[in-house]
C-alpha cells in the first residue's frame, strides 16, 4: 500500500472517528436539553401567568381608586399581556391522562379576563361600592389562579420525575458510554498513528542508515527491501539498484585501468623497440650532406625537409607555436608534396605578416593541408591549386583559410566534421596520413585551446573545391 493510500485512509477514519463520538455526546445532550426545555418552559408560563395578572390587579387598584387616565395604559399593557399568556395555553399538551387540570386554568383566566374588562368598560357608570365589589371578586379569581398554577407546577413536577429520573439514568450511562467512546477513539487514534509512523520513518531510518554505510566505503551494503510496494520500497529498491550499478562501474573502471595499464606497458616495449629519433635525425641530415656533396642539391633539400619535417611532428601535440612556425612547417611539406606531385599543383600563399606573431596550437595547419591532398587534390592530372591564405583583422582576429578546387565534400560530410568539435576525438583518424591526426583532432584541439572562442567555417561543394576558414583569437607569444 502506498503513503499516498495510507494517509487517505488513516485521516479520513480518525476524523470520522471523533466525528462519531462527538455526535453521540451532542445528541445525548440535546434530548436531555430538549426535556428540560419543554418542562421548564411549561413552568414558566403559568408563573408569567400568575405574575401579570397580580400585576394587572395592582395596576387596577391604581386605576380605581384615583380614577386617572394616564394609569390605564399599565393596566391595558398587562391585561394584553394575560390575554397573549392566556393564548399559549392553547398549545399546551395535557398533563398526564386528564386535561381537566389545565382545562379549569384556562377558563379561571378567561373568568378574570372577563371581570377585569368589565370593570375598564363600566368604571365611569357604577358607584365606589360596586367597583369594590368587583374588585373583590376579581382578586378572588387572581387567587384560585395563583392557587391552580401552583397546582399545575406540582402536577408537572410529578409527571416529569420520572422522566427526569429516566433523564438522569440515560445521561449517566451515556457519559459512562462517552468516556469510553473518547478513551477508545484516542487508543485507536495513538494504536493508527504509532503504526502509520512506523511504516513511513522505519523504511527511512533503515535507508538512512545504508547510506551512511555506504558514504563510509561499505559498497556491500543494502538497502531492506519491504514487500510492500508503497513509495519507500520503490525508493530502496531503486537505491539497491544504483548500488550495483556502482560496483559494476567500479569493475568495469578496474578493468579499463588494467587494460590501460597494459597498453602503456606494450607502447612502452614499442618504444624501447624502435629506432632512436635522434640517430634518425643524424642519419637524415648525413644523407643529405653527402647528396650536396655529390651534386643532386634537390635530392639534399628533399632529404632535409623530411628531417624537418619529422621532427616537428614528434613535438607534444599539447605545446602552443607561433603561426610562423607552422607556416614554415607546411612549407616543408608542400616541398615534399613537390618532389612527389611536380607541376599537378599549384601552391598560392597571401601571408600578412604581422599575425605570425599569434600562437596557435601544434600541427594545425598540415593535417588541413594533408587532407586536401589526399582527398581533393590527389585525382587530378592537372589545374589543382591549393592555397593559403592569413590575414590579421584589427578587431584582434585571426583569419586563416585552406581552399583548394579539388573533389569537394557533400553537406552531412561538412555538417559532420563542424559537429565533431563536442564530440570526443579519436586519437588517431584517417588513413595513409603521415602524422595520423585528422581534421576531426585539430577542430578539437583548437575549441579546447581557445575556450571555444574559436570560428570554424567548411565551405565546399561537391566537384568545386573545398575552403576550410578558421577565425582565431590573437593571442601574441611570450
Amino acid at each position: 500500500m502506498s503513503i499516498r493510500r495510507k494517509l487517505l485512509i488513516c485521516i479520513p477514519l480518525l476524523v470520522l472517528l471523533m466525528s462519531s463520538v462527538s455526535f453521540v455526546l451532542f445528541e445525548s445532550g440535546k434530548n436531555v436539553q430538549e426535556s428540560y426545555h419543554l418542562m421548564m418552559n411549561r413552568i414558566l408560563l403559568y408563573k408569567e401567568v400568575s405574575y401579570e395578572v397580580g400585576e394587572n390587579m395592582r395596576s387596577m387598584n391604581r386605576f380605581i381608586m384615583q380614577v386617572d387616565a394616564d394609569s390605564f395604559p399599565e393596566v391595558d399593557k398587562h391585561l394584553t399581556a394575560v390575554k397573549e399568556l392566556r393564548s399559549q395555553l392553547d398549545d399546551v399538551a395535557t398533563i398526564g391522562g386528564s386535561d381537566l387540570p389545565l382545562m379549569n386554568y384556562r377558563h379561571i383566566i378567561d373568568t378574570f379576563l372577563e371581570q377585569a374588562g368589565q370593570m375598564i368598560s363600566e368604571i365611569d357608570e357604577q358607584d365606589s361600592n360596586t367597583l369594590a365589589g368587583a374588585y373583590i371578586e376579581a382578586e378572588q379569581t387572581q387567587r384560585f389562579i395563583r392557587e391552580e398554577a401552583q397546582e399545575l407546577v406540582d402536577l408537572e413536577l410529578d409527571q416529569y420525575k420520572p422522566i427526569y429520573e429516566e433523564i438522569m439514568s440515560t445521561t449517566d450511562q451515556l457519559n459512562e458510554l462517552g468516556i469510553l467512546l473518547v478513551i477508545t477513539a484516542a487508543v485507536l487514534s495513538i494504536c493508527m498513528a504509532i503504526w502509520l509512523s512506523g511504516s513511513i520513518t522505519g523504511p527511512i531510518r533503515r535507508l538512512v542508515a545504508t547510506a551512511k554505510q555506504i558514504s563510509k566505503g561499505r559498497m556491500d551494503t543494502k538497502a531492506p527491501e519491504s514487500i510492500n510496494n508503497d513509495e519507500i520500497s520503490i525508493l530502496c529498491r531503486a537505491f539497491n539498484g544504483m548500488i550495483d550499478n556502482i560496483q559494476e562501474l567500479m569493475k568495469e573502471n578496474i578493468k579499463s585501468v588494467e587494460k590501460d595499464r597494459l597498453v602503456k606497458e606494450l607502447e612502452l616495449k614499442m618504444l624501447q623497440s624502435q629506432i632512436n629519433p635522434h640517430f634518425l635525425f643524424n642519419t637524415l641530415n648525413s644523407i643529405a650532406k653527402l647528396a650536396y656533396i655529390e651534386g643532386a642539391a634537390r635530392t639534399s633539400d628533399l632529404t632535409v625537409s623530411v628531417s624537418r619535417l619529422l621532427r616537428y611532428n614528434l613535438q607534444k601535440l599539447d605545446q602552443a607555436v607561433p603561426l610562423r612556425e607552422e607556416v614554415e612547417h607546411v612549407n616543408e611539406y608542400i616541398n615534399i608534396q613537390r618532389a612527389r606531385f611536380r607541376d599537378r599543383i599549384a601552391f598560392v600563399m597571401e601571408i600578412d605578416e604581422q599575425a605570425l606573431g599569434g600562437m596557435i596550437p601544434c600541427l594545425t595547419l598540415q593535417p588541413i593541408f594533408e587532407n586536401a591532398f589526399v582527398h581533393g587534390l590527389e585525382q587530378m592530372e592537372e589545374g589543382a591549386v591549393l592555397t593559403l591564405s592569413i590575414r590579421y583583422d584589427s578587431g584582434g582576429l585571426m583569419e586563416i583559410e585552406i581552399s583548394d578546387n579539388g573533389v569537394g565534400m557533400n553537406r552531412e560530410t561538412v555538417a559532420r566534421l563542424i559537429g565533431s568539435i563536442q564530440e570526443e576525438a579519436p586519437r588517431f583518424s584517417g588513413k595513409g596520413q603521415s602524422t595520423g591526426l585528422g581534421t576531426h583532432n585539430v577542430f578539437k584541439r583548437l575549441h579546447l585551446f581557445f575556450d571555444g572562442e574559436q570560428q570554424i567555417e567548411i565551405d565546399s561543394h561537391e566537384g568545386q573545391g573545398t575552403a576550410v576558414l578558421f577565425r582565431l583569437p590573437f593571442r601574441p607569444s611570450a
